[in-house]
């Protein structure tokens, strides 16, 4: 059975990307290309691999084009934060590393509170907090 993800994506400049990402705290991975043309990071403690790609490099292995962010949206990833704080914080981080917060730090139907951001090539990311007390049973 499968033991790990990664997440594969292209980007237009892979050093600004790595320099973005770090800026969030997302831990550089060690053990996976880190060059002009890759960047791989570590998020969260189940250790899902993000990889990013210069867009030449990502279209030649996926024998695809790639999807016109400013167009619409290919995919939303959403990482879970531990409190409302967290959340607040990755929004500002993204915000000041030069993302773009698209939706607010707010709550949503009484148990989630969350924000989306877009990185730097127009990648959409969400961070959830969830407070399992309050979700509703059924």
């Amino acid at each position: 059975m499968t033991k790990e993800l990664w997440i594969n994506l292209p980007v237009k400049d892979v050093n600004k990307s790595r320099e973005f990402f770090s800026k969030l705290g997302f831990t550089l991975n060690p053990h996976y290309g880190n060059s002009d043309e890759s960047a791989s990071f570590i998020i969260g403690s189940k250790n899902i691999v993000v990889m990013l790609f210069a867009e030449p490099a990502f279209k030649n292995f996926t024998r695809h084009e790639i999807a016109d962010t400013k167009k619409g949206t290919e995919v939303l990833l959403s990482i879970d934060a531990e409190s409302r704080a967290e959340v607040e914080e990755l929004a500002k981080k993204a915000e000041k590393a030069g993302g773009t917060v698209f939706g607010k730090p707010g709550e949503h139907q009484g148990w989630m509170y969350g924000c989306g951001f877009a990185d730097l090539d127009g990648h959409r990311w969400n961070v959830l907090y969830m407070d399992m007390s309050k979700m509703p049973k059924g």
